[in-house]
């Protein structure tokens, strides 16, 4: 287990901050003014008012649209930004306030984004649509989080998500289009995906195969292997190719809910699943005595093994665990959006932004699940501002939580620490 920080401190007892806290502090200032500065640019090309639209023209309870002024309100969420960004770069703040601060300016920014971009628009922002979509969006990345999170909560580096995706899409389909099932497709894919996870598990832990190089390899098997089946068997076949696909499932009366009901209670049943996965590991990981050797195991094998925990079963039944949501995950692109698999292109690199929400969520199933939501409505806000008429090109958009990513990644929004033995190889008694 990690050996928790003491914080240094001054003869005046004052806590004495960090030469890496600071920067991280003064890096994520910056960035943040950087956001207000464009913001507020961006307020002063802004004309007319911004009208949000909290129902559809499909709900049964239609909603008030609110309309706002596009000018003062997108000066305001600037100002606000720069001046979050001021505190951060003038003096060291203490972590809840920080945390609340960093809250504030992401909803500030949140609301003078939609409101620039719908800015003088002959349509709404639609926040149903918006919302609606970033649920679909997230709930395979969320999916792929949680199999990330159990495999390098142990230890083990996890760049294969990807291949198990895919293999679990494509076996998800086929099953689809010979037993007319959902549910036996679905069953399927989670066999696929463990299929995958025990591969992964048999040449890290017993064969010592470097991780990131076999994750590498098993997501270039499962393209070849994808590709292959598909031409061979799937794509002239009038069978394998008519595959339908999961429909929304009201929740009995949470869905008439105004607003609420029809974004959260009418979704795919994957979609509720994805919740309950997240709800699971974490209960898993944080409150059974498995959780507490699986996260021993992933910070000092060595220290674990001195206590009589089985270090490798511990981390192999992370791994396979971990590849039931990998193929519950897979099988969303499929059986649940888009039917028959079309090409090895199906899953769209989600596995590998699944895994940029593990690092940016600190290994933490729920943190974790909170980034692939963020990605989730950063990919849908370049649809629903397509039509607005926006200044922002949707190409960018698209690339935005990619970029954000990157920034993630690179410490500038905080610095992250994965498990202490992630990616080591273990050997009992060396």
């Amino acid at each position: 287990m990690s050996t928790p920080v003491i914080p240094q401190t001054a003869g005046t007892g004052r806590v004495v901050e960090s030469a890496a806290k600071r920067r991280q502090r003064l890096s994520s200032g910056t960035l943040i003014a950087l956001v207000g500065l464009l913001l507020g640019i961006g307020a002063f090309t802004s004309t007319g008012s911004s009208r949000i639209a909290l129902s559809d023209a499909f709900d049964e309870v239609q909603l008030p649209t609110i309309t706002l002024p596009a000018v003062p309100v997108v000066a305001m969420c600037a100002a606000i930004l720069l001046g979050v960004g001021a505190f951060f770069l003038v003096r060291r703040i203490p972590k809840p306030l920080s945390t609340w601060l960093g809250v504030l300016a992401g909803a500030a920014l949140l609301l003078g984004f939609i409101v620039w971009v719908a800015a003088d628009s002959p349509l709404p922002f639609t926040m149903t649509n918006q919302l609606n979509g970033t649920l679909q969006y997230a709930t395979p990345i969320m999916l792929g989080a949680m199999c990330g999170v159990l495999s390098e909560r142990a230890g083990v580096v996890n760049v294969a998500i990807e291949g198990q995706m895919l293999t679990a899409a494509f076996t998800a389909s086929a099953v689809a289009g010979l037993t007319k099932n959902l549910w036996a497709a679905m069953f399927a894919a989670v066999l696929a995906g463990v299929l995958s996870a025990l591969l992964l598990g048999v040449f890290a832990l017993k064969y010592l195969v470097d991780h990131v190089v076999l994750g590498v390899v098993i997501n270039l098997l499962a393209t070849g292997f994808t590709g292959f089946m598909f031409h061979q068997l799937v794509k002239d076949s009038p069978t394998l190719n008519a595959v339908q696909v999961m429909q929304p499932v009201a929740v009995p009366g949470l869905s008439q809910i105004p607003f609420v009901g029809p974004i959260v209670f009418v979704q795919r049943p994957l979609t509720y699943i994805a919740v309950v996965a997240v709800a699971f590991v974490w209960f898993m990981l944080y409150r059974t005595k498995w959780g507490l050797r699986v996260r021993s195991v992933g910070e000092h094998p060595h220290a674990a093994d001195t206590v009589g925990i089985n270090v490798v079963r511990t981390k192999f039944s992370s791994v396979v665990l971990g590849g039931v949501f990998a193929g519950l995950g897979g099988a969303f692109f499929t059986i649940g959006s888009s039917g028959a698999f079309q090409s090895t292109g199906v899953t769209a690199g989600n596995g590998f932004i699944a895994l940029a929400a593990v690092i940016m969520g600190r290994w933490h199933p729920v943190l974790a699940a909170s980034m692939a939501l963020f990605f989730g409505f950063s990919r849908q806000l370049a649809q629903t501002v397509g039509p607005l008429q926006t200044p922002m090109p949707s190409e960018f958009l698209s690339a935005l939580p990619y970029l954000i990513t990157i920034v993630a990644v690179a410490g500038l929004i905080g610095r992250v620490r994965a498990p202490a033995a992630d990616g080591a190889h273990y050997v009992k008694g060396q």
